[in-house]
């Protein structure tokens, strides 16, 4: 086992050596290479260091390389070198974290973690944590309480009965919502499309002026950190307004949510602490490894109650903290470790440093876009910027050239009813430098395409 080990070190450290300096979008020959690892399952075995071997020479130059500091493309955060190192510690301690009396490591580390997310965030110190795959299942976990406590409210035992026949409830979404949302609500059984839309001004923030009328048992959800603009909804306007209703408000804070971290950013987010509950990713901006989500729950009776699970062969008396009792699942892996690795690291002032330098690095770039004559389409108030070069074939002619060139990589999105370009910074080694580097070859694609 040493030798294997050894090996599996050896290529991923090489990997992660070179991995900056290699371009960013997979080439075609290394999409080529994959077809050797495409076989029919042969009958004998193959030694694990063969294999081991086969995966480093076909999977590695297959990787795009996402952990970059110059990759823009989607709110993907790096790994801190910690949290590389305890994920792997975690995947040899292989600790099925579902149970205190069984896994009670990995459920303390949660306990910690959770802790000291609750006062980094400034969220109510007795809210529930639950750690999930990412914000898509973290939204799924928090509705889920959030549907127990307003069928409970309204006479009915919605794990007991199911939704045939239950009470109406009326879902308030912003018209600007991701996707995954919509996705959690049909999970759910509330359906995608019966939603009332909150109308959204020109940043995608909800716009109380024409803010629907809250009926009875209602469930809110708002928005921290636009996908586009980075913009945030009225929070905690909106919850004041629910709380005569006792309406529950949720925010999804995939990634906004972090901007509680930063002294310099938290106006944004005014009144988040109180809603009823949050989702965010440790993935995007923490950035520790794959997958990792958090869900937040102010009433964890509620969050227990919709995800809690017995059987006679668990054991579960006096447990602190059993934390299957707060996730969909009763199996994962013990992610608890990889987030308590990062925050120890860093510390309070690390992560409001973190947050801040990304902030820094998209105004550095929206400046220097508006410099040279380029339509930045947001108020850069966060980690998102917004871009347009001219036409939907423009724009789409610029991307192309950029990611095939392979020094940085921005994606695509619709704004407005155009088809732009977005950056978003959540990469804890992006800097100025970075920045600068990155926009040089922008720009010059841009220049280039835009004579052509």
């Amino acid at each position: 086992m040493s030798e294997l080990y050894q090996s599996a070190f050896n290529y991923a450290t090489e990997f992660l050596g070179y991995a900056n300096d290699s371009p960013i979008q997979v080439g075609d020959e290394a999409r080529e290479g994959l077809k050797h690892l495409d076989i029919a399952l042969p009958c004998a075995g193959t030694a694990a260091l063969t294999v081991i071997d086969e995966l480093n020479q076909w999977f590695s130059p297959a990787t795009m390389k996402m952990g970059s500091p110059r990759f823009f493309g989607f709110v993907i955060g790096g790994s801190y070198p910690v949290s590389v190192a305890s994920n792997w510690l975690g995947t040899a301690w292989d600790q099925n974290t579902g149970l205190e009396k069984t896994t009670p490591a990995a459920a303390m580390l949660e306990k910690v973690s959770a802790r000291w997310m609750l006062n980094i965030l400034g969220l109510p110190k007795e809210s529930a944590t639950a750690f999930v795959t990412g914000a898509t299942v973290a939204n799924f976990t928090a509705l889920a309480a959030a549907r127990n406590q307003v069928f409970k409210q309204a006479g009915w035992d919605v794990e007991s009965d199911g939704l045939i026949g239950a009470p109406e409830v009326q879902i308030i979404i912003s018209e600007d919502s991701h996707p995954t949302v919509y996705k959690s609500l049909g999970m759910l059984g509330f359906g995608r499309n019966r939603v009332t839309k909150a109308v959204v001004d020109e940043q995608g923030r909800i716009d109380m002026t024409q803010f629907p009328q809250i009926e009875d048992n209602a469930i809110i959800i708002t928005q921290a950190g636009n996908i586009n603009s980075g913009a945030f909804d009225p929070i905690g306007e909106i919850s004041k307004l629910a709380e005569s209703k006792k309406a529950w408000v949720h925010v999804d804070g995939a990634f906004g949510l972090w901007a509680q971290a930063s002294p310099e950013y938290k106006h944004l987010s005014k009144g988040i602490e109180l809603a009823d509950s949050w989702a965010t990713d440790a993935h995007k901006w923490l950035n520790v490894p794959y997958d990792s989500g958090l869900a937040f729950v102010k009433n964890k009776h509620a969050l227990k109650a919709a995800m809690a699970i017995t059987a006679s062969y668990l054991p579960s008396e006096n447990a602190e903290r059993n934390p299957s009792d707060y996730t969909p699942e009763l199996s994962r892996r013990a992610r608890g470790i990889d987030v308590y690795a990062v925050l120890r690291y860093l510390g309070t002032d690390g992560v409001a440093e973190l947050i801040e330098r990304c902030c820094a690095c998209a105004k550095r770039f929206g400046e220097l876009f508006i410099a040279a004559g380029y339509e930045v389409m947001n108020e850069v108030v966060l980690n998102q910027v917004v871009v347009c070069f001219g036409s939907e074939e423009v724009n789409l002619k610029i991307m192309d050239v950029i990611q095939k060139e392979g020094t940085t990589w921005i994606g695509q999105t619709m704004w407005h009813g155009r088809l732009a370009a977005r950056i978003s910074v959540s990469n804890w080694q992006t800097d100025f430098a970075a920045v600068d580097e990155s926009f040089e070859v922008i720009n010059k694609v841009a220049r280039q395409v835009l004579a052509s």
